[in-house]
């Protein structure tokens, strides 16, 4: 096949951001902030389009000198306007930076975004957003914050993992495939989609069993709770019970695992081989015993809360290990603003530097490990942040370990199928744990049946 010239692929990128703008009327006036280079240049012929369709257009060039010459001499040509600075218009193109950018703006480009951010027009960024860290995923300095982003060829870093894709607008970015696939690298970054059941193929595998039964499903341990925080246990074996292993033991305090056993019949109490431990949810004085017993059985485990205040120097063990922005800080010795304003890098670290998988908890959970693309989940609202949901993730998470999954795979998916059970529990409005609980079987069979949209 012929190699598609740049010629070419701007054109097509020119022509995905004036449908962006499709809905502007014709004589209304779109203000473009033009920056050097190609994403300067894919927003000045895509200006060609709208005054083609009777939009009027205003220029605001950051460096006349350094703008795209063919796209503005067809800019000018067809009838937009150079202007000194944006003033009244209600329609904005952010073309300034692209992907190659330092992140940051400065100078008249960090006065436009200020425009933006005060006049609030309806605001289509060019790619990313300006001045936010494309890779990093970070917004280390002034930023466009856009209602739209129109990317291209691939979905960046900074359009997939917060902070930066808070600035990118409330929908996720509309790709425009203008031909550059062959040529992209690998992602650095995915997000688990209703698509990807086939991640869940290695805990399923006792379904063509014909002689399949609990064991070969896989057996979970819970140790979590304490007289403090019961319910954490119970939330804790309820997400474990929602998943893929074919029994529950509880290892606790002998009050508690009556309690435990009475409001779930099904599980077993007492220590015996399992496949998995789930440590730490509500844990209490005894929770560093608890894992140090967890780790000498030498299976997966997955860490959670308390727990995360014993960790071993490094893990032995596949482990996931699920700390909110919070632990996550005290774990490495920073502040909780520090890890906010870079999830993506501190879990990358801690992944390192426990040789584990990180779940780091949030808005848009992060995912990662050693060698593996990170993985970002957009399901779920902020509505989940709720008392005990996350001792029904772990408990859950637990559970795809039990029966054969990957940490980064069990991760992935259980916090994929969280959301989407929150999302189900009581749509746009408030959730409880339990809830989700209860939503978890039905959502991970039709996951299973492609019918999760």
């Amino acid at each position: 096949m012929a190699e598609v010239g740049d010629g070419e692929l701007m054109q097509r990128a020119a022509k995905g951001l004036a449908d962006a703008l499709e809905h502007v009327p014709a004589g209304d006036l779109v203000v473009a902030l033009i920056g050097p280079g190609n994403n300067g240049g894919d927003a000045l012929f895509a200006a060609t389009h709208l005054l083609d369709r009777g939009v009027r257009v205003d220029l605001c060039l950051l460096d006349e000198e350094k703008a795209h010459a063919e796209g503005l001499a067809a800019a000018r040509a067809a009838g937009a306007q150079v202007v000194a600075a944006p003033t009244e218009q209600r329609w904005c193109l952010d073309a300034l930076f692209g992907i190659g950018a330092r992140p940051g703006l400065s100078g008249r480009a960090a006065e436009w975004a200020a425009w933006i951010e005060e006049r609030r027009p309806h605001t289509v960024a060019v790619d990313v957003p300006s001045g936010v860290d494309v890779d990093g995923a970070t917004t280390p300095g002034a930023s466009v914050r856009a209602d739209v982003t129109v990317t291209f060829g691939t979905y960046k870093n900074a359009l997939l993992c917060a902070p930066a894709a808070t600035r990118a607008g409330a929908e996720p970015a509309t790709l425009v495939d203008i031909g550059l696939g062959p040529h992209l690298p690998g992602p650095s970054l995915e997000v688990v989609e209703a698509s990807d059941a086939d991640l869940m193929a290695p805990a399923l595998g006792w379904l063509d069993d014909p002689v399949s039964h609990k064991y070969v499903r896989g057996v979970v341990g819970v140790m979590a709770g304490s007289e403090e925080y019961v319910g954490a246990a119970h939330l804790a074996v309820a997400g474990a019970q929602a998943g893929t292993a074919g029994m529950v033991r509880f290892v606790g305090e002998p009050s508690l695992t009556a309690k435990v056993v009475d409001r779930a019949p099904e599980v077993v109490a007492g220590k015996r081989r399992v496949q998995a431990w789930v440590v730490g949810p509500g844990g209490g004085d005894d929770v560093g015993e608890h894992l140090a017993t967890a780790l000498d059985d030498d299976v997966p485990v997955v860490v959670d809360a308390a727990g995360l205040e014993h960790l071993p120097t490094t893990f032995l063990v596949p482990a996931l290990l699920t700390p909110h922005a919070g632990e996550l800080a005290a774990m490495l010795g920073v502040e909780r603003s520090d890890v906010e304003a870079d999830p993506l890098g501190h879990a990358t670290r801690a992944a390192h530097r426990w040789d584990a998988t990180i779940l780091l908890k949030g808005r848009r959970t992060v995912v990662a490990t050693q060698g593996r693309p990170t993985r970002v989940n957009h399901t779920g609202s902020a509505w989940l942040g709720t008392a005990g949901s996350g001792d029904v993730l772990a408990g859950f998470a637990g559970s795809l370990m039990a029966s054969g999954l990957h940490p980064h795979d069990a991760g992935s998916l259980a916090s994929f199928l969280h959301g989407v059970a929150a999302d189900r529990s009581n749509p746009g409005g408030p959730v409880t744990a339990s809830d989700v609980a209860r939503a978890l079987p039905a959502v991970v069979a039709d996951f299973l049946a492609g019918v999760v949209e």
